[in-house]
């Protein structure tokens, strides 16, 4: 019996590993940033140790710092159901990489003694627009010691359009304005802010040689250097654009896009720059470097803002680059896209006019000036208080479609500027086109009161009034016009209102025209004038730099007038031609076509054309000389013509092969 094969033994099994080793290990993968590792090293964690809770946040962490955001919600949305563990800032840090703002505010809300969360807010305010919002945040925290606090308050200020408030909170910081790059770069902001340009200039120089010193030092490469200080290049650009230096702008915005050299967002705003620099011209490149920062998209739009400009432009920023490729669309005549394009921006900047104002524009460009005017009221309607740019918009659109009760009535809705004289003499003209004398008339009423109890010192009142006079004694109010008039002389006294007056009165009341006739100043020269020849004369004769002569002979009727004579002037010569040594004449027949001219020869005709040819090895015989016969003589020139025609087109081919050689 054959023996039994012997059982192969088990292996061993391996000896569990312990839980602070595999902390260890997972502390150093952490530190080594192997992401992949840390998270196979904390499920192995959690098999022991379900619920473990230093596990659970490093795996979360571990997948956020690896981009797997995604997961990384699954993960606590998976152990907030297990366990007591408070996921509230992780999970609102997931929501805020995702940009679902709204939502990781939800979550950190009763949360303002926790330092951490409250940075994370007031990221989030930021990211929002919320400024003043971020900015009382980041005051509350200025207690706490926090590296780099300082310069994200400035940068909230500035965002904020407090950028008066920046040199104050320096200061009360202790803190230089070069301090640092980043904080050299944040004043400089606040003092383009403050319209302080030349100051900008010079502390954004200081930014980029503190930036370049201070990167220097920590071995970064040339490559990482420029990235890093890519938004102050921009910046300085932007400044040198705005003081007019516009051929060092539009080299400096073309260096940074060709050389590639700077973050996503610093990139963009180079782009979207280069083109409000550039304006209409070379449109299709424009629209070229756009669809670089674009990607497809869903819904409305075909495209949106690649993923990552998405989240790093402010809002601001995102809709100068959708401004510019809408107006790009329209000076390419690209209306299809330009009104997709148009429709969706109102949705996307919802307090915003700007995009209501190019939903107007394709309108226009559409000719329905009707729907741009009823668009740009329903957005005066809904913001009161940003109603003064989109009802001016509104007029012009009206005014220029051919409508002019409406145009004057969006101008009679802005309060601040209703009673300017701008305003006033557009209003009166819209509503005499519109035939509304009695309007206009309304309007130099409500003015002439408004400028009556103003009290300052840039008082149009005097304006008002004459031009309400003048008005008034166009449209045959004589008696108002007089009356304004009489107003004018007593306040201001101008000889012009004094004229007006005695105009008006001389229509009304002969009296008081007389009585203010005396008040106008006499021309010396005038009493000497025989009024009864002045009026057979035809007026007054303008001397040209002649002597001064007075009143009554400059109308002195003349019975001769000297001939005027005639300057004489120098003959212009050719450059280098000299009069006194012409030369030779010049050629008289230089301006006729060369066949009309005398020294014209037509060239030799071909005299190959004429030879007879006959086909290969056929005679000829010649005529003889004395045969005379009527017959023979027709025949033979027949014969010949016959030849000639044939051979001809022969001849021709040959003299245009050898053209060709």
């Amino acid at each position: 019996m054959a023996p039994k094969a012997k059982e192969k033994s088990k292996p061993a099994a391996a000896a569990p590993v312990a839980v602070e080793d595999l902390f260890t290990s997972l502390n150093r993968h952490i530190q080594q940033s192997e992401f992949d590792l840390a998270i196979k090293v904390s499920d192995q964690v959690l098999a022991i140790a379900p619920g473990d809770e230093d596990a659970i946040r490093c795996k979360v962490v571990a997948l956020i710092r690896n981009d797997n955001i995604e997961e990384a919600l699954s993960v606590i949305q998976e152990f907030s159901k297990k366990s007591s563990v408070d996921f509230s800032f992780l999970n609102a840090y997931c929501l805020y990489r995702q940009n679902r703002l709204d939502e990781a505010l939800e979550f950190l809300k009763g949360q303002d003694g926790i330092v951490a969360n409250m940075l994370l807010q007031s990221q989030i305010l930021f990211r929002l627009g919320k400024m003043d919002a971020c900015v009382d945040i980041y005051q509350k925290l200025q207690k706490s010691k926090i590296d780099s606090l300082e310069i994200n308050l400035v940068a909230g200020l500035v965002s904020a359009g407090r950028a008066s408030e920046v040199q104050g909170t320096i200061e009360s910081l202790r803190v230089k304005s070069t301090s640092s790059f980043e904080m050299a770069y944040n004043v400089a902001c606040s003092l383009i802010e403050r319209n302080m340009y030349k100051d900008a200039e010079q502390l954004l120089l200081s930014a980029r040689r503190i930036g370049q010193e201070t990167l220097m030092e920590e071995d970064l490469a040339d490559a990482d250097i420029e990235i890093e200080l890519a938004p102050i290049a921009v910046q300085l650009a932007y400044v040198q654009q705005i003081l007019g230096n516009t051929q060092e702008a539009l080299e400096s915005y073309s260096d940074i896009i060709k050389k590639n050299l700077a973050d996503e967002s610093s990139l963009a705003v180079s782009i979207s720059n280069l083109i409000a620099l550039r304006g209409p011209k070379d449109a299709s490149d424009g629209l070229r470097k756009l669809d670089k920062l674009i990607e497809k998209g869903e819904g409305p739009l075909t495209f949106q803002l690649a993923r990552g400009l998405d989240l790093k432009l402010s809002q601001k920023q995102r809709e100068a680059i959708y401004v510019n490729r809408l107006l790009l669309l329209l000076h390419s005549n690209k209306v299809d896209q330009a009104r997709e394009l148009a429709s969706a921006l109102p949705g996307m900047f919802p307090n915003s006019v700007m995009p209501v104002l190019l939903q107007a524009a394709v309108y226009v460009r559409e000719k329905k000036a009707n729907k741009a005017e009823e668009t740009l009221l329903q957005f005066a309607n809904k913001f009161p208080e940003k109603s003064k740019i989109a009802l001016l918009a509104r007029a012009q659109v009206a005014a220029t479609a051919g409508h002019p009760q409406i145009a004057a009535e969006s101008l009679l809705k802005i309060p601040d500027i209703q009673h300017q004289p701008a305003t006033v003499a557009t209003l009166v003209s819209l509503k005499e086109r519109a035939g509304d004398i009695e309007g206009a008339d309304a309007v130099f009423n409500s003015a002439i009161q408004f400028w009556s109890n103003a009290m300052t010192e840039d008082n149009k009142l005097n304006v008002i009034i004459q031009e309400a006079a003048s008005f008034k004694l166009r449209h045959g109010k004589k008696d108002e016009a007089a009356r304004l008039y009489e107003e004018l002389v007593k306040s201001h006294g101008s000889m012009e209102a004094l004229v007006g007056l005695i105009r008006t009165a001389a229509h009304t009341d002969v009296e008081k025209a007389e009585s203010y006739e005396k008040q106008l100043k006499s021309i010396p020269g005038l009493k000497g004038i025989d009024v009864d020849s002045l009026e057979k004369t035809s007026g007054a004769k303008i001397i040209e730099n002649g002597p001064t002569v007075g009143v009554a002979e400059a109308y002195e009727p003349k019975s001769k007038e000297k001939a005027k004579k005639k300057r004489k002037r120098k003959p212009k010569y050719p450059k280098g031609f000299d009069p006194e040594n012409p030369g030779p004449p010049p050629d008289p027949e230089r301006w006729l076509p060369k066949r009309e001219r005398s020294s014209y020869r037509p060239k030799r005709k071909d005299k190959r054309a004429a030879q007879v040819r006959g086909s290969q090895g056929a005679v000829v015989k010649e005529a003889d000389s004395n045969v005379n016969s009527k017959s023979n003589q027709a025949g033979s020139s027949k014969a010949t013509s016959q030849n000639v025609s044939t051979v001809q087109p022969k001849a021709s081919s040959k003299s245009r092969k050898k053209s060709r050689k």
